[in-house]
């Protein structure tokens, strides 16, 4: 895998406080389409869930989001991630993301973030906050600027806005949890994000 940004139109961005859903979760999405899914490392059962999703879901590419620094890099990777996602970056997570070998989302909201990854060598990123830092029209104008710079924006995306997100030139895919309502979840009504996945799958025609 050369990059996270071509795996799907769609990236579910996902919080897991159970390991025993990771496995039924991770096959609904797939099932719907969404092959890439992000398990944010914002709960203690983050690790073991992309342990159990890599070991279990062979069709699965399981990263890692919400990468905050070194030891999350080590974390991720020990437990089996493929990629990582973070919300933001520092030269100190930026090296320990290229030294883990794994295809990277450093997260970005300004141009000048922009400019000083693509100068590292570095073309593809998350945008985030994406609907608190400009949204869409902001990253449309970015791309005559910053053409090399291509992005997966996330926070603040439901299927409506997602649409409008993909028709951008420098937007390949888009995080978000809209495919995750949390009552489906409560109830392990898998079938229902299943449907939600494949909606968002087609997003990109």
């Amino acid at each position: 895998m050369e990059s996270v940004l071509d795996l799907a139109p769609v990236v579910p961005v996902v919080v897991l406080e159970q390991v025993e859903d990771a496995v039924p979760l991770a096959r609904a999405l797939v099932a719907g389409g969404l092959r890439a899914i992000e398990v944010t490392l914002r709960t203690p059962a983050a690790p073991e869930a992309i342990r159990a999703i890599a070991a279990e879901v062979p069709d699965a590419v399981v990263g890692a989001g919400t990468v905050l620094g070194p030891a999350e890099v080590e974390t991720a990777k020990a437990a089996g991630a493929r990629f990582l996602v973070s919300p933001g970056w520092t030269e100190d997570l930026l090296a320990a993301m290229r030294a883990s070998g794994l295809p990277s989302l450093p997260g970005v909201s300004t141009a000048s973030e922009v400019l000083r990854l693509l100068e590292l060598g570095v073309t593809d990123m998350k945008f985030f906050p994406a609907e608190a830092a400009g949204g869409a029209p902001y990253l449309k104008s970015l791309h005559s600027p910053l053409p090399r710079a291509r992005f997966c924006p996330t926070g603040g995306i439901d299927a409506e806005r997602a649409a409008a997100y993909l028709e951008l030139p420098n937007v390949a895919c888009v995080g978000g949890t809209w495919m995750l309502p949390q009552e489906a979840l409560r109830a392990k009504a898998w079938d229902r994000v299943t449907q939600l996945a494949r909606s968002a799958a087609a997003l990109a025609g």
